[in-house]
């Protein structure tokens, strides 16, 4: 075993001199570096607290032979990079991780109170202690940011100096601040601001009010310091107040798809770098000299026929608009979507590819006499499937689901050909609704009616949180898309009781517009609930069928009834109907769109009328 690597000496900011190798400050799984701990999120390690740094230097932030290439030529061209990369494993054989820097700057002691930048406390070399009490440093527990992803330090000095100036300094009156807690209440109200000039204290009760900082003329400063040499931005966006743990410091902005054929087979992957080239090709004899290029005269693992059928696939996957213009990013994703579902629709047989086929669709072995009468048409039994999840961005204090790219934190500050990302295997099972059934239930004046309100309050939500009024992005709450999402949120509760898996490790991806009506409910994770068989066996019709009837049983009554299904506003933002956590929510890593837009009564009906429920049929009277 090859010694530790020595100690690297930082700085103030938590940066690293260069030249050596940078001290491990703890260890987070390949997951968690994309979808919790990921580009520009906090990380607390011990009593230390840091931000992760950007992707800009990725032969020293990722090192590539610790972060392997992912394919997946779709999703890639969707997001406009070439290729992406598995963040870097953490473990004692690991040479080097993920950089971060310290983060925020300012810090208290928890014995003499004092509160400054942590430079000013002269820590020994290598601890982040107060000099003087030879006590741990605390991070400072309160942030600001705001809606364009900025991040900064509370600013303390201009918090408890309300309307004063001082002689010192860029106007500080060069007292010392100290902070504390007066114990009486756990609330705002006890932490207690001062200074040594003689200022009355201050508390910090009303910081986190919208408008609190605007209200003193506190202006976002535009740093981003998870991005190394980053210049300060001129951003109009109102800062806000954030706990440092708080959930809306940062939020993934994720984009995934399925491997599905032809680019599902894993012999692709050996070409994946070498189609800009192959597109360029004609014929088969110039691919077949192009090959023979690519591999050094070794055989190529696929034939120059198969190459063909690969680009002319990725000539037809590469959509326009009904006038011939190209369509945007979110375009280009619905586009893909739309091409998993056609997929998933057809199927792919287990014996019709070869062993390195990581999509195989197919079926139940059973009759679909059972299925008769449920308003579903043949589910199909995923027996085999890759996702890849790519961190495309980040979010702060507005979630993601909401946010418009004008709002999404960039990753580096340079633009990059890659991406960090995660694939992961797993199984699932895809359902489908009878479409003529579902249009017939979406014209009930009731049905149209729950569901416009659900999607004039979510619209509303939309709108608040976007500054600019043109770029409020359109609820896809309809009758059909609420159905499909109450549907899967409810089998997931189901066949966590029966399949083995805990509703943690099972994920829905709804397939919903005029052409879909489908759900995929599917255990791609990444540890070791991944692959067990006992989902795709809850897919054979005569378990399936049990399985809805008894989970729209289910659904008809709730711990929080009569309060929960006569609710006409429930879930954040009121983008709910009847759901709560004692009935259809799941956690939150299982949804799409963040326990929003469910209404069980569309699936069971409510009391006065139980029509509108479209399995109704399926409960007695």
């Amino acid at each position: 075993m090859t010694p530790p690597p020595p100690r690297r000496r930082r700085g103030a900011d938590g940066s690293a001199a260069t030249g050596r190798t940078l001290p491990r400050r703890g260890a987070v799984r390949r997951a968690q570096a994309i979808t919790t701990y990921g580009v520009g999120a906090l990380i607390a390690v011990e009593q230390e607290s840091f931000i992760v740094s950007g992707i800009d230097d990725a032969e020293r932030q990722w090192p590539h032979d610790e972060a392997p290439v992912i394919h997946e030529p779709r999703l890639a061209r969707v997001l406009g990079v070439s290729r992406f990369r598995l963040p870097p494993a953490s473990g004692d054989d690991s040479r080097d991780g993920i950089r971060v820097r310290r983060f925020p700057l300012w810090h208290h002691c928890p014995e003499c109170h004092a509160l400054d930048h942590v430079r000013k406390f002269n820590s020994p070399p290598g601890r982040n202690e107060c000099a003087e009490c030879s006590e741990p440093l605390v991070p400072s527990r309160f942030v600001v940011a705001c809606e364009d992803g900025h991040i900064s330090d509370f600013p303390y000095w201009k918090w408890l100096h309300r309307g004063r100036r001082g002689d010192g300094e860029a106007g500080f009156c060069g007292g010392r601040m100290s902070l504390r807690s007066s114990g009486r209440t756990s609330s705002l109200r006890s932490v207690v601001l001062s200074c040594s000039c003689g200022v009355p204290e201050v508390s910090m009760e009303g910081s986190f009010r919208r408008g609190a900082l605007k209200d003193l003329n506190i202006r976002c400063e535009g740093k981003r310091p998870w991005l190394k040499g980053a210049p300060e931005l001129i951003c109009s966006q109102p800062p806000r107040t954030l706990q440092r743990g708080s959930s809306s410091v940062w939020q993934p902005v994720l984009r995934s798809a399925l491997s599905i054929p032809p680019w599902s087979d894993t012999r692709v992957q050996a070409l994946d770098r070498h189609w800009a080239e192959l597109r360029s090709c004609s014929t088969l004899a110039e691919i077949k000299i192009h090959l023979q290029y690519i591999f050094d005269g070794a055989p190529s693992p696929m034939s120059p026929e198969q190459v063909m059928e690969l680009l002319d696939a990725m000539e037809a996957e590469d959509p326009t608009g009904e006038d011939g213009s190209e369509l945007d990013q979110a375009q280009r994703y619905q586009a893909l979507r739309e091409l998993e579902y056609e997929r998933l629709c057809a199927g792919n047989p287990e014996g019709s590819g070869s062993h390195t086929e990581q999509f195989v669709c197919e079926p139940p072995s059973g009759e679909a006499k059972p299925l008769a009468g449920l308003g579903l048409v043949m589910p199909m039994l995923v027996k085999k499937l890759r996702e890849v999840r790519a961190l495309k961005a980040f979010t702060r204090v507005i979630d993601p689901e909401t946010s418009s790219e004008g709002h999404e934190a960039g990753l580096s500050l340079a633009p990059t050909d890659w991406l960090p990302a995660m694939e992961v295997h797993g199984e699932g099972v895809f359902l489908r609704l009878d479409e003529e059934r579902v249009d017939l239930w979406a014209e009930q004046p009731a049905v149209t009616d729950r569901v416009e309100r659900m999607r004039r309050r979510h619209q509303r939500v939309l709108a608040g949180r976007t500054s600019d009024p043109s770029r409020v992005p359109s609820s896809p709450a309809t009758p059909r898309m609420a159905l499909l999402h109450t549907l899967a949120h409810v089998m997931i509760n189901e066949w966590s009781l029966d399949s083995g898996y805990p509703a943690a490790s099972l994920r829905e991806r709804i397939y919903s517009s005029d052409e879909m009506a489908g759900v995929l409910i599917y255990t791609a994770t990444s540890d070791s609930a991944g692959s067990l068989g006992g989902l795709v066996a809850q897919g054979e019709s005569d378990r399936l069928a049990q399985a809805v009837c008894s989970a729209v049983h289910r659904a008809e009554w709730c711990s929080a009834d009569p309060l929960c299904v006569e609710t006409e506003t429930s879930g954040a933002g009121g983008t709910n109907m009847a759901a709560c956590h004692a009935c259809v929510m799941l956690p939150e890593t299982s949804c799409e769109h963040n326990n929003g837009l469910l209404d069980r009564a569309l699936l069971v009906g409510t009391p006065e009328d139980p029509s509108i429920g479209f399995f109704s049929h399926l409960l007695t009277p």
